[in-house]
């Protein structure tokens, strides 16, 4: 007989690991590891016998499974990989006895299981246990299942939150037990019930719910044989629970099926794994299509605002820009991939993520698989994301550089590229061809003397009279200065404001004393303009003496004498010759521009007729046309034509 074993001590909790100094623990690392190995050294029936009989061996199996499966496989370092392997021989086994110990057959241990080792360790112990001792197996399942439905189909009346811990805990077994899917799947109580839960608005139940639906209907084509024709009629249950919630008063986007085949890659997978064993016949095709139809938009979740300083390019990064340059897109993928396999870190998501340049599906349908490379498989599956980024690779690194071909041109080699070239030869800009002295001893495009000579020659500086419209005293120009239709005052409006301005000029200053003084108010009745015209236009005299000097001699002379007596000597009758005597008997009146006297002759043109004369008259009427008729003499206006005809043709005469 084999000499008796040491009894195993149990696997400490967390909070008992915290007391334990790394001697300690690396001691009792060494001790669990050698007598796992002594008992893989007993025989099956040896084995089995010890185990019926020894309760510490079966204590340490369960507290080791729950402990790593809750602190990851790195709590067991620097003997990770050892103790597993031996733990995982053990269980191996036991589960071939002939009945294996009962604390091993429960709902907590067979997860914590899945949830400890990789998928492809736990499914081949998982199905090798289902194989030999279904009923054993499915007992546990069956009674979490018969806990579940009521609280699922009561919806928010239900315990949510056991309804959430069981169904966590659970998707690790369906993960890694297609037997375990088949199980739950059978009969639609527990599928209508999930449909029926995911109605409650519960985000983090939501989760649970779509990953545990997605590894079932996953689970069904791993089965030994895959289950095509249940996961047929999954999908069309999924289909008509689908289009009974878009009939109802609800969004027709708020339910399980546009969730799953939005979030998930399950109709890709099914299709592809389908296809790939000859099972996609038109009817799983024509369900597969018909469920593409409930994906939703583009999910476009909301872009963290982080506040950068503008990148000049004249600085290294610092790490808290490189954290802050993580792409939404990133961390997107992970929270997506964690949705399906909660227990994985985001550091080793992210690493899936780059070997597989960040596809989504290609990672999901490897981690179902458990087909990962080998160093991902052997990583810790709960690594955090690190958020330690080394200083980004500068542009700027010496680094070796073809050596291109150079240019080359005519000018290569010259007198330049060899700096021998006379600096008497270089000139900057455009070189003069003769200097300011050579320039002004040339004669040759210096003009004739004698056609200066006969120039000056043919010049008549009396070939006309003096023009004094354009001396320096006027205005300038040939603005007509006695032109009032421009100044916007007319001609009797203008006596009226000149006179009040030769009374007294106090009448158009600018306060309020004289605005409203009698003189200011007669003065706006009589001339119909306001106080600002009546002060602009004193202003405007004031500034221009030679308006001033026009309206002084226009308005000067009233025109109070009607009648100028003759002062002319002419002979009388008596003979006395006095100044009033006519002998003819004419008028002594000034008739216009007609004649004195009677005999119509004199100094005049000989015409009579005066524009101020009777209304009717013929010869007033006439003088009145004449008048008007030749309005176009007067003013200079023939002179200022004939100096600008004078200075079109060069300043010459001729």
């Amino acid at each position: 007989m084999a000499a008796a074993l040491p009894p195993f001590a149990p696997f400490p909790p967390a909070d008992w690991r915290q007391h334990l100094g790394p001697p300690q623990w690396h001691s009792l690392l060494d001790a669990w590891l050698a007598l796992s190995r002594a008992w893989l050294g007993l025989g099956d029936v040896e084995l089995a016998r010890r185990a019926a009989g020894d309760a510490t061996l079966v204590t340490f199996l369960t507290s080791f499974v729950r402990e790593v499966a809750a602190a990851g496989p790195g709590v067991l370092a620097p003997q990770a990989a050892p103790l597993l392997r031996a733990v995982f021989q053990l269980l191996s086994r036991l589960f071939t006895t002939a009945l294996p110990p009962r604390p091993l057959l429960t709902l907590d241990f067979l997860t914590d299981l899945a949830k400890a080792y990789p998928k492809k360790h736990a499914a081949s112990l998982l199905a090798h246990l289902s194989a030999q001792h279904t009923p054993a197996f499915e007992a546990p399942l069956a009674s979490a299942k018969k806990l579940l439905i009521p609280h699922l189909d009561a919806g928010i009346k239900g315990d949510l939150k056991l309804v959430e811990a069981t169904l966590s805990r659970l998707n690790h077994l369906l993960h890694s037990s297609p037997h375990a899917c088949t199980l739950f799947l059978a009969g639609s109580d527990f599928f209508d019930g999930l449909v029926t839960c995911f109605r409650v608005m519960n985000p983090p139940l939501r989760k649970v719910i779509v990953t545990t639906m997605y590894l079932s209907l996953v689970g069904l084509t791993e089965a030994n044989p895959p289950k095509w024709a249940m996961l047929s009629d999954q999908l069309y249950a999924l289909k008509a629970s689908a289009d009974a919630h878009k009939q109802g008063p609800t969004n027709a986007n708020d339910s399980l099926v546009p969730e799953l085949v939005t979030s998930t890659p399950i109709l890709r997978l099914l299709l592809r794994r389908a296809e790939a064993a000859d099972a996609a016949n038109g009817n799983f095709k024509k369900r597969v299509t018909a469920l593409e139809s409930f994906k939703k938009g583009p999910m476009v979740r909301p872009k963290r605002l982080v506040r950068r300083k503008t990148d000049k390019g004249k600085g290294r990064e610092t790490q808290d820009q490189a954290h802050a340059e993580l792409h939404v897109h990133r961390m997107s993928q992970i929270t997506q991939i964690q949705d399906l396999f909660p227990d994985l870190g985001a550091g080793f998501v992210s690493k899936c993520l780059d070997e597989y340049d960040d596809d989504v599906e290609q990672v999901v349908a490897n981690l179902l698989g458990e087909s990962l490379p080998e160093h991902l498989a052997t990583a810790d599956r709960t690594e955090p994301l690190s958020h330690e980024v080394g200083p980004p690779p500068r542009d700027l690194e010496p680094r070796s550089t073809l050596e291109l071909p150079s240019r080359r041109n005519v000018f290569d080699d010259d007198e330049f590229d060899r700096l021998a070239m006379d600096t008497s030869k270089l000139s900057f800009g455009k070189r003069p061809e003769k200097t300011a002295d050579d320039l002004l001893q040339d004669k040759s495009t210096a003009p004739d003397k004698a056609a200066i000579l006969s120039a000056l020659a043919a010049f008549d500086s009396d070939d006309d009279e003096r023009d004094d419209t354009y001396d320096a005293a006027d205005v300038g120009g040939t603005v007509d200065s006695t032109n009032q239709e421009a100044d916007g005052v007319s001609e009797g409006i203008e006596e009226m404001l000149y006179r009040a301005y030769q009374m007294n000029t106090k009448t158009f200053e600018r306060n309020a004393e004289v605005r409203r003084g009698k003189t200011r108010g007669d003065l706006r009745t009589e001339t119909g303009m306001t106080d600002e015209a009546i002060e602009g236009w004193a202003v405007m005299l004031a500034r221009n003496p030679q308006q001033k000097k026009r309206m002084e001699a226009k308005y000067a002379f009233g025109g109070e004498q009607a009648q100028i007596e003759r002062t002319a000597w002419r002979a009388t009758p008596a003979g006395s010759g006095g100044e009033d005597s006519d002998p003819e008997g004419g008028s002594s009146i000034r008739g216009g521009r007609g004649g004195r006297g009677g005999r119509g002759r004199g100094r005049g043109r000989g015409r009579g007729g005066n524009v101020a004369g009777p209304t009717g008259d013929k010869e007033t009427e006439q003088a009145r046309r004449r008048k008007e008729a030749n309005k176009g003499s007067r003013a200079n206006h023939n002179r200022r034509e004939g100096r600008a005809r004078k200075m079109a043709r060069g300043g010459f005469p001729g």
